[in-house]
């Protein structure tokens, strides 16, 4: 019998077919929870996306997996110590997403930043002229960007926002000095609470490790300078969401802006103190959905192959 492997997430058709040829591969959507745990048992694979959760009460329920496939880069989901302990291996595509992540942050950026009403039909000179005089906008290279985590992301954000010409500031778990090894641009590396003091842009870029729930809280956010634009694309437990609405509210008039791709939990609840705030933008989790970025992720099916013939994957944890 040909190996099974149980996909609950969205994979190109490349990908799906890819693997098809070489396993049986069943499709299952991971809010169905009796038919997946219906596959479990005989499962030897699992791709997975964002949302299903690999712990050990699913674990003991496919006694004979062998290997775990995340189609993206967080494995905040996965309970990797007990995947290991139970002689599971997990696989991921940390490279896959990076190029469509900084694409969008920069995108969000100029969004902010540079104004800009299109024209659907015939205008009126005075109304043409209102436009061009009320549309003015800022340089980024004008702009200070503070980038918290410089991880793959962060670093890849780094090039292109020093390429623009922006001022970079950058705090990191990891020392100055590795942190300078492994990019060839000029920044400033600073604390956190320095970081949100000096930023006029702050991109989040830490993972969703537990220690990180919360890293940026009421106290961090008093510290934002008035004007300044905060994006998270990173993981939406990273902030505080009540906090950030509270921020929100007082600041409206100072002209600072929260940009919001990724909430805890998703989708956001029908209650969610984020909704109705004229300087907060919500976004589904959008930064890395490119069609090259989500091919990307779908590759990760190779290392679960890779696996199950026993041979070494690209990207194991």
């Amino acid at each position: 019998m040909r190996k099974l492997v149980v996909n609950t997430s969205p994979l190109v058709p490349i990908c799906s077919a890819w693997l098809e040829e070489r396993v049986e591969l069943v499709n299952c959507d991971h809010r169905n929870e009796q038919e997946l745990h219906g596959l479990l048992p005989r499962a030897e694979g699992l791709v997975i996306g964002s949302y299903l959760k690999v712990h050990s009460e699913l674990l003991g329920k496919a006694p004979q997996l062998k290997v775990v496939g995340r189609a993206g880069v967080g494995l905040e989901t996965i309970h990797v110590h007990e995947c290991h302990r139970r002689g599971v291996a997990v696989v991921y595509t940390p490279e896959a997403n990076t190029q469509a992540v900084v694409e969008y942050i920069v995108g969000l950026m100029l969004d902010a930043y540079r104004p800009r009403t299109s024209i659907d039909g015939p205008i009126e000179t005075d109304r043409y002229l209102e436009l061009r005089r009320t549309q003015m906008g800022q340089q980024l290279d004008q702009l200070t960007l503070g980038i918290l985590g410089l991880g793959r992301i962060g670093k890849r954000l780094g090039t292109v926002a020093n390429a623009i010409g922006m001022k970079l500031a950058v705090n990191d778990l990891l020392p100055e000095a590795r942190l300078r090894q492994a990019v060839d641009y000029p920044f400033e590396f600073v604390n956190l609470a320095t970081l949100f003091e000096i930023s006029d842009v702050l991109s989040i870029h830490v993972d969703g490790r537990p220690k990180n729930r919360h890293l940026v809280g009421a106290e961090q956010l008093a510290r934002l300078r008035s004007g300044c634009v905060l994006i998270n694309a990173a993981r939406g437990m990273v902030v505080d969401t009540l906090a950030l609405a509270q921020w929100a509210r007082k600041t409206v008039d100072l002209g600072s802006r929260a940009v919001v791709d990724v909430l805890d939990p998703e989708p956001p609840v029908p209650d969610c103190p984020l909704f109705g705030l004229p300087n907060v933008r919500l976004l589904p989790h959008l930064a890395s959905r490119t069609h090259t970025g989500f091919e990307n992720m779908g590759w990760v099916v190779r290392d679960v192959w890779a696996v199950l013939q026993g041979e070494q994957p690209r990207f194991v944890i």
